[in-house]
């Protein structure tokens, strides 16, 4: 062991070398700690997104089966036939089904419908519109310009003579407020009250805007009757268990129909939803939504949902949009910190191995004395590597202080970019959607699809944030596997450098 003795008297009598090649293997292994925690990082935050973001799969009709089924029977034309096109209401019973199987997060089912006002309730709407319907319930023989609904585009008839009516009121029947677009992205929220659940299925409770409850002094507890969307004569009390308010302003659409102003939307529990669209949509909905507990295992779920309904008539629809916004910046942070490690090893390697090189060839006469005396090569390369090894040891423990400070600066720099442009990407669809979506984005309610479901596990700002809480900090494991390739990048260099030392002949040295 007398190489070892050796090469501490060596550090020793040159300090300045020791602090030199301490110096550089601190810098490498100040780098390679960074790219390390951060890619632990990054993997870790991807392990989070699945948790917290999932995947949406929704069923719903198959708009394409029934529009097959809305062509000209006898075949001998592909023409659609728009009087015939119907839509198929989700069986509640199959709902459940997929929302029992495995990977499951959470589930919400939506079922819309209308309303009409009565003497109880004045619904939004513009000065125009209620002088227009006021005169044509007048001209019609109505109440006034607010009950049970004007006549759609100012009391236009149809051929039949039966007057097209217009609803008052959108009823958005849902189970789980909380989880409905709008309330999960945070443009709607609750003022007062409790928003829709569970809890409130074959009730008759509802959650009103506060600018309708403001202008027709409602208040949480207090009941108003509506009228059937068939059927004036037909009402139905109803109670105020939450009041929301929106940051959605609606469309132009909005200012000529009551039902598309979002102050005039209405939500209740899907159960009270189906009982306004009559008997026949009992025990149906308009369309489920599953949010899901891993999306690398949407397809198997999808596959073996499908197993459990009637594909031809409805279909399921996914959508790991958010996930797979969320995944492609960790994933590129997670790269670029590879890459990071990857090459500083190898530069690593290079520059130490430049290092010793320099310092074997100052050495030469140390190393023909040794070697004439008998001293073995393989110790006289062991008595430099045991050189590189103390200055790592000294090196490792610097970057284990330091190498945190340098991740979380490197790591905030990569997050801050791979977010702006994640943030960037998600407003643009968040503002497509909004733009396609009619009043509030909220498209769908009406025609029985999907509804708004988009957004059921976490919306884009909550992905934003997401990837910007990814933890960097220094682990035991981290530390324990630069030390391992702080001995790779040590051996690398001296097996290098151990060329010229075999190399070497003791005569000729001493000689020269």
């Amino acid at each position: 062991m007398d190489f070892i003795r050796r090469a501490l008297l060596s550090m020793k009598a040159k300090k300045g070398r020791t602090l030199l090649l301490s110096a550089v293997f601190s810098a490498i292994l100040i780098f390679v700690l960074a790219g390390l925690t951060i890619r632990s990082a990054a993997l870790t935050a991807t392990e989070n997104a699945k948790k917290s973001v999932g995947a949406t799969v929704t069923l719903s009709t198959n708009r394409e089966s029934s529009i097959r089924r809305a062509e000209s029977s006898d075949g001998s034309s592909e023409r659609f036939d728009p009087g015939s096109f119907s839509v198929t209401p989700v069986n509640l019973e199959d709902a459940e089904k997929i929302a029992a199987l495995d990977n499951v997060k959470s589930y919400s089912f939506i079922s819309s419908s209308s309303a009409g006002a009565t003497d109880d309730i004045i619904p939004i709407s513009s000065e125009d519109e209620t002088t227009d319907s006021a005169s044509t319930e007048t001209a019609e023989g109505g109440t006034n310009g607010f009950g049970g609904g004007g006549m759609m585009g100012g009391g236009e008839q149809t051929g039949d003579g039966a007057a097209m009516m217009q609803s008052d009121f959108q009823v958005t029947g849902v189970m789980d407020l909380s989880m409905y677009s709008g309330f999960s992205e945070g443009t709607s929220t609750i003022v007062e009250g409790e928003a829709i659940s569970s809890a409130d299925e074959d009730t008759n409770n509802v959650v009103i805007e506060q600018t309708l409850a403001d202008a027709n002094e409602l208040s949480v507890g207090d009941t108003f009757t509506i009228t059937s969307p068939d059927d004036e004569d037909t009402t139905y009390e109803v109670t105020v268990k939450g009041i929301f308010e929106t940051s959605e302003s609606g469309s132009s659409m909005g200012m000529m129909f009551n039902f598309l102003n979002p102050s005039n939307t209405l939500y209740s529990s899907y159960t009270f939803a189906n009982t306004l669209k009559g008997d026949d949509s009992e025990g149906t909905i308009d369309s489920a939504s599953y949010s899901l507990t891993d999306p690398e295992k949407m397809e198997a779920f999808v596959e073996e949902a499908e197993a459990l309904i009637d594909t031809d008539t409805f279909s399921l629809q996914t959508n790991d949009q958010m996930y797979q916004s969320m995944l492609q910046p960790l994933n590129n942070v997670a790269s670029f910190a590879r890459n990071i490690v990857i090459l500083v090893a190898v530069a690593g390697v290079i520059i130490l191995t430049l290092i010793v090189m320099m310092t074997i060839r100052e050495r030469r006469y140390e190393i023909g004395v040794l070697l004439s005396m008998g001293e073995a090569r393989a110790k006289v390369i062991m008595q430099f590597f045991t050189e590189i090894f103390v200055c790592m040891l000294i090196a490792l423990a610097v970057a284990s202080v330091s190498g945190n400070v340098v991740g979380n600066v490197v790591g905030e720099q990569l997050i801050q970019q791979q977010t702006e442009s994640s943030q960037t990407a998600a407003n643009g669809n968040d503002n497509a959607q909004m733009a396609g979506g009619g009043p509030g984005g909220q498209q769908g309610n009406m025609g029985g699809g999907p509804g708004n479901f988009g957004s059921l596990g976490a919306s884009s700002q909550e992905a934003a944030a997401q990837i910007e809480d990814m933890d960097i900090k220094v682990t035991a494991e981290q530390i324990a596997m630069l030390a391992g390739m702080g001995l790779m990048i040590s051996f690398g260099s001296i097996l290098l450098s151990s060329i010229g030392i075999i190399r070497l002949q003791p005569r000729k040295i001493l000689t020269t």
